[in-house]
C-alpha cells in the first residue's frame, strides 16, 4: 500500500470513528435543554442602568454622539479614539468598560485562555450578566477555552450569558490530535478557515479592536514571553457598524452554541451542568490591583481618558463570515479594502506586522509602488527570529530578505526580544523584558463560581509560558497563530526559539499601518496570505493627521535602535560579489529554504559615538561606519545548524498560503 493510500485509509477510519460518535439531533436538543434549564435567571440589580459603574471612558461615547447630533445631518460623524499600546492599559480599559455596560456586551476573539487575565475578564462578564446585561461571547474553535468543565459550566451559567464557538472541527469544542490529522486529509481548507477578528463592543457605543486576544501574554502578564501588541478604542457612531458586523458572525451557521458541541453535550448529558471550576490565581495581588484600578476615576482619567483624541473619518473594515464560503471579496469590501489604501499611498508607508510574509497580491501592490517615478518610502517593523513566537513563519522572512530589501526597497527593522524601551508598565503588573522574575506567591485558595464586581478568581498560567490545570499539572500554552503538531501529542511544535538572555522577552504582535501621515490603521490583519485567504480579519481605519502621527510615533518607538535591529545589505565582498548576488536571487526562487551562506542583507546594531551621534538610514554613506553587523539571528542561543534544521522542518512552498 502506498503512503497516500495509507493516509487515506487512516483518514477514512478517523472520519468514520468521528461519525459514529455523533450525538444526533435528538441528543443535541436534550443537552441544550439541560443547559437552558440550569441557567440562573436571577438578576442582582433592578435599576434601569443595571447598576453600571460610572465611567468617564464610557462617557466619551456620549460626547461623540452629542457632537454628531449638534453637527446636523450634513456634518460628519464625530468620534474619539485612544491607542492602547500597553497591555496593562488595554486590560484596564476592558474591565472598566465591561463594568460600565448598561444594556449589552459583545465579545469576539480568536483566543480565550483560562489564565489570570482571561479568567478576570470571564468573571467580569458573568458579573455583568447577573446584574442584567445581555452578554454574547464568540470564540474561534481552534483556540477556545481548553477546558470542557468551564465550557459546560458557562453553557448553563445564566440566561443573560451566551457562548458560541466558531467553525468547530467535527462539531467538537476540543478536537483530538487524530481529528487534526484527519482534517489535513479530508477538509484542510475548512479547518484552516479561522475567525481571527478581535472585538469588544459595549452598548453599541464604545468598541475596542486590534490584535489582542484574551491570554496573559497579551497584557504583559506572562513570566516568559509577552506580545508587544496594540488595540484602538473608538467611541461614536462607527461602533454601530462594529456591532452589525458582530451580529453577522453571531447568526452565521458556523457559530454553534457551546452546549450543542459534541464533547460539551456529552458531558452535560452524563453529569448535567457542572459548577464553574474554582482554580487559584497565579498572581492574585496583580489581579486585585487592576480590579481596583478599574474603579479609580482619577487613574482611569490619567491613563486612558486624557489620551483620547477627537478624530476625523473612522471606518470599520471587516470581513464577513461569507468569506469562508465565497473567498476574498474582489471588490475591496471588508478587510480586503486595505489593498486599496496601500496602493493609494503617495509618499510613505509605515507598516508593522509580526509576520513579514507577502501574498502575491501584496507583492503586486508593492512592486507597483516601487515602479513609480517617485516611489513612496516603505518602512517595515517586524520580528527577529529571537523575538518571534513563530519561527517557521520567520523562515520565509529570512528567505525573501534580499527581495524585500533590494527589489521592494523596504527599510526593515527587526524587533529585539529584550527591547530597551518596551511599552510595559509594572504598575499594572507588567513583566519587564529581561528582568528577573520574582518568585511566584503561594496561590490563594481555590474558589468556585464567579466573584462580585471588584473581586476576581482566576485560573493560573505557569511561570514559563505554561498553564496550571485543575490538578496543578503544567500544560503547554498555545500562543497566537501556532498550530498543533501532527507529529507530537504533547505540545505545539512551533514555539519561540531559545535566546541568550534571561527573564521574560517580547515579540511583536501589533498589526498597524500609517499611510502618508494622514491615515492610521489598527486591526488584526497580518498583511500575509493567511489573513488574505483563510482568516476573517477586521481593521479600524482613521483618517486624521493627529491620530496618524500618534500611531507613527508608537511604531517609530519600536524601531528605535534600542528596540530593533536594522536590516541592511552587507558590505560588498572584495571578490565574487556579483556571483553571490546572482546565486542568492536564483535560490530565492526555489521552492525550499535555500542555505546559501552569504546572504545579501543581515542585521545591524547602531554604535553611537562622536562620529555617529544619531542613527542614520541604511542608504547613508556613513551607515557601515555607524552600524555593526550582528548576524542573521542575533541573540538566538542555537547554532546555525540547529536554526536551519528547525526552519527546514516545516518549510515548503505549499505552506506559504497558510503561514
Amino acid at each position: 500500500m502506498t503512503g497516500w493510500l495509507r493516509l487515506c485509509a487512516i483518514a477514512a477510519l478517523l472520519l468514520s470513528t468521528t461519525a459514529c460518535g455523533t450525538l444526533g439531533a435528538a441528543r443535541s436538543d436534550r443537552a441544550a435543554a439541560i443547559a437552558l434549564a440550569a441557567r440562573d435567571d436571577a438578576v442582582d440589580c433592578s435599576r434601569p442602568d443595571r447598576c453600571a459603574v460610572p465611567s468617564e471612558l464610557r462617557g466619551l461615547a456620549g460626547t461623540a454622539f452629542a457632537e454628531t447630533a449638534a453637527a446636523g445631518p450634513e456634518g460628519p460623524p464625530r468620534h474619539y479614539a485612544l491607542i492602547l499600546d500597553e497591555g496593562g492599559d488595554a486590560l484596564l480599559a476592558r474591565i472598566n468598560l465591561i463594568r460600565s455596560a448598561t444594556r449589552k456586551i459583545d465579545l469576539q476573539t480568536y483566543i480565550f485562555d483560562k489564565d489570570d487575565s482571561a479568567r478576570l475578564v470571564l468573571d467580569e462578564l458573568l458579573a455583568a450578566a447577573r446584574r442584567g446585561v445581555q452578554v454574547r461571547v464568540l470564540i474561534d474553535q481552534l483556540s477556545a477555552i481548553a477546558d470542557l468543565e468551564i465550557l459546560a459550566a458557562l453553557s448553563g451559567a445564566h440566561r443573560n450569558l451566551e457562548l458560541r464557538i466558531y467553525n468547530p472541527t467535527f462539531g467538537e469544542a476540543m478536537p483530538s490530535y487524530f481529528d487534526y490529522a484527519a482534517s489535513v486529509i479530508c477538509c484542510f481548507r475548512r479547518f484552516n478557515q479561522r475567525m481571527h477578528n478581535k472585538l469588544l463592543v459595549i452598548d453599541d457605543a464604545v468598541g475596542i479592536a486590534g490584535g489582542r486576544n484574551y491570554q496573559d501574554d497579551y497584557f504583559d502578564w506572562d513570566a516568559e514571553y509577552n506580545f508587544r501588541d496594540r488595540d484602538v478604542l473608538v467611541a461614536g457612531p462607527v461602533v454601530r457598524e462594529m456591532e452589525r458586523n458582530f451580529a453577522e458572525y453571531w447568526i452565521d451557521p458556523r457559530s454553534v452554541p457551546v452546549e450543542r458541541l459534541e464533547d460539551v453535550a456529552a458531558l452535560l448529558l452524563a453529569r448535567g451542568v457542572p459548577p464553574l471550576p474554582g482554580v487559584p490565581a497565579l498572581r492574585p495581588e496583580r489581579v486585585e490591583r487592576i480590579s481596583r484600578a478599574a474603579v479609580d476615576p482619577q487613574l482611569v482619567h490619567e491613563r486612558l481618558v486624557s489620551r483620547a483624541m477627537p478624530v476625523g473619518q473612522v471606518e470599520y473594515l471587516a470581513d464577513l463570515p461569507q468569506k469562508h464560503s465565497e473567498g476574498p471579496d474582489g471588490e475591496g469590501a471588508g478587510a480586503s479594502g486595505l489593498a486599496g489604501l496601500l496602493a493609494g499611498a503617495q509618499e510613505r508607508i509605515l507598516l508593522q506586522t509580526p509576520y513579514l510574509v507577502l501574498s502575491d497580491s501584496a507583492l503586486d501592490i508593492f512592486r507597483g509602488l516601487r515602479a513609480r517615478e517617485v516611489p513612496p518610502h516603505v518602512v517595515v517593523s517586524t520580528n527577529s527570529l529571537a523575538a518571534t513566537d513563530n519561527p517557521i513563519v520567520y523562515a520565509l522572512t529570512y528567505k525573501y530578505k534580499r527581495r524585500n530589501v533590494r527589489e521592494l526597497g523596504f527599510d526593515i527593522f527587526e524587533y529585539k526580544p529584550f527591547p530597551d524601551d518596551p511599552p510595559v508598565d509594572p504598575a499594572l503588573g507588567g513583566a519587564m523584558p529581561g528582568e528577573p522574575v520574582a518568585p511566584q506567591p503561594t496561590p490563594s485558595p481555590a474558589r468556585g463560581g464567579s466573584p462580585l464586581p471588584g473581586s476576581s478568581g482566576s485560573l493560573g498560567s505557569g511561570s514559563s509560558g505554561s498553564a496550571a490545570n485543575a490538578d496543578g499539572q503544567v500544560e503547554d500554552k498555545l500562543r497566537t497563530e501556532t498550530r498543533p503538531s501532527l507529529l507530537r501529542t504533547s505540545a505545539p511544535a512551533n514555539r519561540p526559539v531559545p535566546v541568550s538572555g534571561e527573564g521574560p522577552r517580547m515579540g511583536l504582535h501589533a498589526k498597524s499601518v500609517v499611510i502618508d501621515g494622514r491615515i492610521g490603521v489598527v486591526g488584526t490583519h497580518n498583511f500575509d496570505p493567511r489573513s488574505e485567504t483563510y482568516n476573517t480579519e477586521a481593521v479600524v481605519v482613521i483618517e486624521d493627521p493627529a491620530f496618524a502621527r500618534a500611531l507613527a510615533d508608537s511604531i517609530r518607538r519600536d524601531i528605535a535602535p534600542g528596540n530593533s535591529w536594522t536590516v541592511a545589505p552587507r558590505e560588498k565582498p572584495p571578490v565574487l560579489s556579483g556571483l553571490n548576488y546572482s546565486m542568492g536571487k536564483v535560490l530565492e526562487a526555489s521552492p525550499v529554504l535555500d542555505l546559501w551562506p552569504w546572504r545579501y542583507a543581515t542585521n545591524y546594531e547602531f554604535q553611537p559615538g562622536p562620529e555617529c551621534p544619531a542613527p542614520v538610514p541604511r542608504r547613508d554613506p556613513a551607515f557601515h561606519r555607524c552600524y555593526l553587523p550582528v548576524g542573521d539571528f542575533p541573540e538566538v542561543s542555537l547554532g546555525p545548524k540547529s536554526i536551519f534544521t528547525r526552519m527546514l522542518t516545516a518549510f515548503g512552498a505549499g505552506l506559504v498560503p497558510i503561514l
